[in-house]
């Protein structure tokens, strides 16, 4: 059985650096063995976002990779802060935020593109949390995706 760490690295993919907090809040907070990350948004490795809003400029797929992007900005987070994804046992909770038209409602298929890339790094037992999966009408910097999350940290 591999680690977070193993699997993560199994998949190919590139952690954008942990974003800088654009406001005034904590990216990362530690209380006892849980962790909690703020709300990250579609930071990508070149330092810019994905932008755009899903049923009008951007398609439901597109939504869906833009939260695995926001996925990849709160590992990169967990890693600089913790060093290691093997120190978390398992995901909590998943609270993600579309950017999207009034009439949109595949929320829950957007905020897939996250939740798949937890459950193939902590796998479908640890790494699949419960979830909320929620409308907005703007997010901060015209992002398409925001998502928040709660982790458990062994021992």
């Amino acid at each position: 059985m591999n680690t977070p760490d193993q699997n993560f690295d199994a998949l190919n993919l590139i952690l954008p650096k942990a974003p800088e907090p654009m406001g005034v809040y904590k990216p990362f907070l530690q209380v006892g063995n849980t962790v909690y990350v703020s709300g990250h948004g579609t930071l990508k490795s070149d330092g810019t976002f994905i932008v755009g809003k899903i049923g009008d400029n951007m398609t439901m797929e597109e939504g869906k990779l833009a939260a695995k992007q926001v996925g990849l900005a709160m590992l990169a987070t967990l890693k600089e802060n913790l060093g290691s994804l093997d120190k978390i046992k398992q995901v909590i909770k998943v609270l993600g935020m579309v950017n999207c038209t009034p009439d949109f409602a595949e929320h829950p298929f957007v905020i897939n593109g996250c939740s798949e890339l937890l459950a193939a790094i902590w796998g479908e037992e640890l790494g699949i949390g419960v979830r909320s999966a929620v409308g907005m009408s703007s997010l901060p910097g015209a992002i398409p995706v925001e998502i928040e999350a709660q982790f458990l940290l062994h021992g």
